[in-house]
């Protein structure tokens, strides 16, 4: 790109042009990929009382750039062009303009699939899944931990009215997508280069008795922190203070999370989920029927000894209960009853069968 024009000698002193750089994705040490505006900062001398003037840069046309490496050394290079009398004369070229690619930490947290997870009251090692990808420019290590708010509404809807216990977190080890309890012990993200996404599961208990519909919500919070040793969990990375230096700056550039105190630009970020309790709505009702008696027989018998009586026991599953499974009635009746009180002289055998809602 080539700015030209005339250079009169007048008592306006140095005219310049002003060049704004930016640093492009994948940008390494060198002269090329530079991105200039109208906006260019190069004086330039009084060369002659009169003649034109040419300023070029040395690049070509890159990406705005988000991910260009920590650390990365760019260097600039001017030439300016010159004519004296309409006769074109030898190029000036500048000093290199260097700088070093500061470090910004980003990172998104989130929640796979968007719905709830459905558990039963009791239940164990119940897990909701998250991704945690890193939109830094340089490869971190992210601590992890759950939080469970108090109140409020949940993730996907409800009210968050109980917490589930023995909450653990886990990073999924062998990128399967399944939570393995034997192989998914690792509780830390290590080493995780730029771009880089890794599945998370929190892992967590149902409390014995919870009530239908109850609602526990849980926030996943990943915490950027230094990396450089395999296997070894970081510092919790600082954000640089004050002026721009010579070496790697560090800036956060996180959005707000889900979590209460996560916000922007703290360098962490968190999302969240839910778990939703289904329980069965089981209720059972006990009725008896007189059905024959030795003297009346199957008209208008009455409860005398050596009747036979008929026991009918309903369960029932409320609308909106789960699926209950297995069910299975007893009912044992004494053979013998104390005196001058009905005896049963034969009985029915109880029957199993599945609850359904409804």
């Amino acid at each position: 790109m080539i700015r030209s024009g005339n250079i009169s000698n007048s008592k306006s002193g140095t005219p310049r042009t002003n060049t704004r750089l930016f640093v492009p994705a994948g940008l390494g040490t060198g002269t090329s990929q530079l991105k200039r505006d109208l906006n260019m900062n190069h004086k330039l001398k009084l060369l002659a009382s009169a003649g034109g003037f040419a300023v070029a840069m040395l690049g070509a046309n890159p990406a705005f750039a988000a991910g260009t490496a920590a650390g990365s050394t760019v260097t600039n290079i001017a030439t300016v062009n010159y004519a004296v009398g309409g006769v074109s004369q030898g190029a000036v070229t500048s000093n290199s303009a260097v700088f070093t690619v500061d470090r910004k930490i980003n990172l998104t947290v989130a929640e796979v699939g968007n719905v709830t997870t459905d558990v039963a009251p009791g239940a164990t090692a119940q897990v909701t899944t998250f991704t945690v990808t890193n939109t830094s420019n340089a490869t971190l290590d992210f601590g992890l931990s759950a939080t469970q708010p108090v109140g409020g509404t949940a993730a996907h809807g409800g009210t968050d009215n109980f917490d589930m216990t023995g909450v653990q977190v886990f990073l999924d080890v062998n990128g399967n997508g399944t939570y393995e309890a034997a192989t998914d012990t690792a509780t830390f993200i290590d080493e995780l280069a730029a771009d880089g996404v890794r599945t998370v599961f929190i892992v967590a208990n149902v409390p014995a008795g919870q009530a239908n519909l109850s609602v526990a919500e849980v926030n996943l919070i990943a915490q950027a922190r230094e990396s450089g040793t395999a296997g070894t969990q970081g510092a919790v990375s600082t954000e640089t203070a004050g002026a721009n230096t010579a070496g790697v700056d560090t800036v956060f550039a996180d959005t707000a999370g889900t979590a209460a105190g996560d916000v922007a630009r703290d360098g962490r970020h968190s999302d969240d989920d839910d778990y939703t309790v289904r329980a069965a709505l089981l209720t059972a009702a006990k009725t008896s029927t007189i059905l024959w008696d030795p003297f009346n027989g199957n008209t208008n018998p009455k409860y005398i000894p050596g009747a036979v009586v008929e026991y009918c026991i309903a369960v029932t599953n409320a609308a909106g209960g789960a699926l209950a499974t297995g069910v299975s009635v007893g009912d044992p009746l004494p053979k013998v009853q104390p005196a001058n009180t009905i005896q049963a002289v034969d009985y029915y055998a109880t029957a199993s069968a599945a609850a359904t809602n409804g």
